[in-house]
Protein backbone atom coordinates (compact mmCIF):
# COMPACT_ATOMS: atom_id res chain seq x y z
CA UNK A 1 0.00 0.00 0.00
CA UNK A 2 1.40 3.38 -0.95
CA UNK A 3 1.45 6.39 1.33
CA UNK A 4 -1.28 8.27 -0.52
CA UNK A 5 -3.49 5.17 -0.76
CA UNK A 6 -3.15 4.60 2.98
CA UNK A 7 -4.09 8.18 3.88
CA UNK A 8 -6.97 8.11 1.40
CA UNK A 9 -8.19 4.82 2.86
CA UNK A 10 -8.15 6.18 6.41
CA UNK A 11 -10.14 9.28 5.48
CA UNK A 12 -12.50 7.34 3.20
CA UNK A 13 -13.32 4.91 6.02
CA UNK A 14 -13.10 7.63 8.69
CA UNK A 15 -15.81 6.22 10.95
CA UNK A 16 -15.56 2.49 10.21
CA UNK A 17 -14.73 0.70 13.44
CA UNK A 18 -15.78 -2.84 12.48
CA UNK A 19 -13.17 -3.84 9.89
CA UNK A 20 -9.40 -4.43 9.68
CA UNK A 21 -6.45 -2.26 8.63
CA UNK A 22 -2.96 -3.29 7.62
CA UNK A 23 0.21 -2.27 9.42
CA UNK A 24 1.24 -0.04 6.52
CA UNK A 25 -2.09 1.79 6.53
CA UNK A 26 -1.81 2.47 10.26
CA UNK A 27 1.84 3.51 10.28
CA UNK A 28 1.55 5.69 7.17
CA UNK A 29 -1.29 7.51 8.91
CA UNK A 30 0.85 7.92 12.06
CA UNK A 31 3.63 9.42 9.90
CA UNK A 32 1.10 11.71 8.21
CA UNK A 33 -0.18 12.91 11.61
CA UNK A 34 3.40 13.53 12.77
CA UNK A 35 4.17 15.58 9.65
CA UNK A 36 0.99 17.61 10.10
CA UNK A 37 1.94 18.25 13.75
CA UNK A 38 5.35 19.49 12.62
CA UNK A 39 3.67 21.69 10.00
CA UNK A 40 1.40 23.36 12.57
CA UNK A 41 4.34 23.81 14.95
CA UNK A 42 6.40 25.51 12.25
CA UNK A 43 3.41 27.63 11.25
CA UNK A 44 3.06 28.68 14.88
CA UNK A 45 6.75 29.58 15.05
CA UNK A 46 6.52 31.62 11.86
CA UNK A 47 3.52 33.61 13.06
CA UNK A 48 4.45 34.40 16.63
CA UNK A 49 3.18 37.44 18.47
CA UNK A 50 5.36 39.78 20.50
CA UNK A 51 4.78 37.62 23.59
CA UNK A 52 6.14 34.54 21.78
CA UNK A 53 2.84 32.68 21.49
CA UNK A 54 1.43 31.77 18.06
CA UNK A 55 -1.25 33.89 16.42
CA UNK A 56 -4.74 32.87 17.45
CA UNK A 57 -5.70 31.78 13.92
CA UNK A 58 -2.80 29.29 13.84
CA UNK A 59 -3.88 27.82 17.17
CA UNK A 60 -7.48 27.65 15.98
CA UNK A 61 -6.47 26.00 12.70
CA UNK A 62 -4.37 23.38 14.52
CA UNK A 63 -7.22 22.75 16.95
CA UNK A 64 -9.74 22.32 14.14
CA UNK A 65 -7.41 19.88 12.39
CA UNK A 66 -7.04 17.94 15.64
CA UNK A 67 -10.80 17.77 16.11
CA UNK A 68 -11.32 16.71 12.49
CA UNK A 69 -8.89 13.81 12.81
CA UNK A 70 -9.91 12.38 16.20
CA UNK A 71 -12.47 9.95 14.76
CA UNK A 72 -10.29 8.75 11.83
CA UNK A 73 -7.36 8.25 14.22
CA UNK A 74 -9.43 6.18 16.63
CA UNK A 75 -11.03 4.23 13.79
CA UNK A 76 -7.75 3.23 12.12
CA UNK A 77 -6.29 2.27 15.52
CA UNK A 78 -9.28 0.05 16.35
CA UNK A 79 -9.16 -1.49 12.87
CA UNK A 80 -5.44 -2.20 13.34
CA UNK A 81 -6.19 -3.93 16.66
CA UNK A 82 -8.88 -5.95 14.87
CA UNK A 83 -6.29 -7.03 12.31
CA UNK A 84 -4.23 -8.58 15.13
CA UNK A 85 -7.32 -10.37 16.47
CA UNK A 86 -7.90 -8.06 19.43
CA UNK A 87 -10.96 -6.03 20.29
CA UNK A 88 -11.01 -2.25 20.18
CA UNK A 89 -10.95 -2.05 23.97
CA UNK A 90 -7.23 -2.77 23.85
CA UNK A 91 -6.76 0.88 22.86
CA UNK A 92 -7.08 1.72 26.56
CA UNK A 93 -3.89 -0.21 27.39
CA UNK A 94 -2.01 2.92 26.29
CA UNK A 95 -3.44 4.80 29.28
CA UNK A 96 -1.18 2.82 31.62
CA UNK A 97 1.97 4.93 32.00
CA UNK A 98 5.15 3.67 30.31
CA UNK A 99 4.39 -0.10 30.26
CA UNK A 100 1.00 0.40 28.61
CA UNK A 101 2.44 2.68 25.96
CA UNK A 102 5.21 0.21 25.16
CA UNK A 103 2.70 -2.66 25.06
CA UNK A 104 0.42 -0.65 22.76
CA UNK A 105 3.29 0.06 20.34
CA UNK A 106 4.18 -3.63 20.29
CA UNK A 107 0.54 -4.48 19.51
CA UNK A 108 0.59 -2.04 16.60
CA UNK A 109 3.81 -3.58 15.28
CA UNK A 110 2.56 -7.19 15.37
CA UNK A 111 1.62 -8.73 12.03
CA UNK A 112 -2.07 -9.17 11.32
CA UNK A 113 -3.77 -12.53 11.25
CA UNK A 114 -3.34 -14.08 7.81
CA UNK A 115 -6.80 -15.60 7.62
CA UNK A 116 -10.26 -14.17 8.14
CA UNK A 117 -11.02 -13.49 11.79
CA UNK A 118 -14.09 -12.43 13.76
CA UNK A 119 -13.59 -8.83 12.57
CA UNK A 120 -13.68 -9.58 8.87
CA UNK A 121 -11.60 -10.79 5.96
CA UNK A 122 -7.90 -10.20 5.67
CA UNK A 123 -7.30 -6.63 4.43
CA UNK A 124 -5.73 -6.18 1.04
CA UNK A 125 -2.07 -5.30 1.21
Amino acid sequence: MTFSNAINSVFTRYAVFNARSTRSEYWFFVIFQFVMGCFFTLLGLMFRTQSGSPESWVTMLAGLYGLATIVPSLAVTVRRLHDTGRGGGWIFISLIPVIGTIWFIVLMLLPGEEADNRFGPEPLV
